[in-house]
């Protein structure tokens, strides 16, 4: 009996990393070729042989084949702009498969518990305020802040009477997001100037047009660590979606590592929106397609939906580049077209279950 169980433990690992290698092969191979793709379109196009050589010349394989001013435009430009969309991209996919599977529900995503809406209106009073003029960290600063406060917020009302509660977190997430729309909507109607306006709505609609290499190196270090945390405890989500009890009984802090998930998924989520402005959908869609072709195992859906994010807003990034050039579309508008119908697919077929 226990040689039995001890192979079909064995199995199960080597199916987990057999689909996780495989999986991070795919994603890793499709992420290289958008990102060759990214570099070479837009108003200026480069031709793709220039791109690959000038990524090649940059980790010191080979000469670059471009003109100087070709890998300007690649080095100072575009390659911070592909960066700060894969990993937020990433962010909001391992953030979206954490409240999935600790709200047990495959249509939460990373803002339900206000901390996108806490970004935004922090980067909106950055905005009214004229503080983003003083300095360009002022604005993501600001966002950052606000999504922490709403984070800080929701989790104090989830407490309240000294024991937590994840349906209290729930509502009181929308609660909280509902009175910082409200003060989001109130600061844009109030101001006069349309110029400060317009930078509002373009804030709150997400995008990279403003990315520079000082931003990624700022997000991604809080980007990486807490998304490591989140796959480090994967198991430990495993074992509380099956049972708090029984994860209990297998030595799982359990309070601990709802709030280390929790925590961690909002603090990258802040450090997202904070440099991408609102950018709906990516949460939702992605770690639910992850779900339906890789299966629910966090070990394997966590670290595929960061990578799926990443390749997902990168290539919602390049279209919004090139659909509507020299113009470009807000990249959280596009999202949002692609999210909402796939939002409805899952309302319905919801639905249909339960019929």
């Amino acid at each position: 009996m226990s040689l039995h169980n001890g192979s079909e433990r064995v199995s199960t690992g080597s199916g987990v990393l057999r689909r996780l290698l495989l999986g991070g092969l795919i994603l890793s191979g499709l992420t290289l070729l958008t990102a060759i793709v990214a570099a070479s379109v837009g108003p200026f196009t480069v031709p793709f042989t220039h791109t690959a050589t000038t990524l090649l010349d940059l980790i010191g394989i080979g000469e670059s084949t471009a003109k100087p001013t070709e890998q300007a435009i690649i080095q100072s430009i575009r390659l911070p702009r592909i960066f700060l969309a894969f990993i937020v991209g990433a962010a909001l996919g391992i953030s979206g498969g954490i409240m999935q599977g600790l709200f047990r529900n495959s249509m939460a995503d990373p803002g339900i518990i206000g901390v996108s809406s806490g970004g935004a209106t922090g980067a909106v009073v950055a905005i009214a305020s004229g503080a983003a003029t003083v300095s360009t960290f002022f604005l993501p600063v600001f966002a950052f802040i606000g999504s922490a406060a709403a984070m800080a917020v929701v989790f104090l009302i989830a407490s309240v009477g000294g024991r937590f509660s994840m349906a209290t977190l729930l509502l009181g997430g929308i609660a909280v997001s509902s009175f910082l729309g409200a003060i989001t909507t109130a600061t844009i109607i109030l101001t006069d100037d349309l110029n400060v306006q317009r930078q509002i709505i373009f804030w709150i609609a997400g995008g990279f047009d403003t990315a520079r290499w000082e931003s990624v190196q700022i997000a991604a270090p809080i980007i990486v660590v807490g998304a490591l945390i989140t796959i480090f405890v994967a198991r430990d989500l495993n074992l509380l979606l099956v049972s708090e009890d029984e994860a209990r009984s297998l030595g799982v802090r359990v309070a601990l590592v709802r709030n280390t998930l929790l925590i961690s998924a909002s603090l990258i989520t802040g450090a997202a929106v904070a440099f991408s402005g609102i950018i709906a959908f990516v949460g939702l869609v992605v770690p639910h397609v992850v779900r339906l072709i890789a299966g629910a195992d966090h070990r394997v859906l966590l670290p595929l939906s960061a990578l799926g994010g990443g390749l997902f807003l990168l290539v919602a990034d390049t279209a919004a580049r090139i659909v509507l050039s020299p113009a470009e579309l807000r990249v959280g508008v596009l999202t949002a077209m692609i999210g909402a119908p796939f939002f409805i697919f899952l309302l319905l077929r919801s639905k249909a279950r339960l019929l």
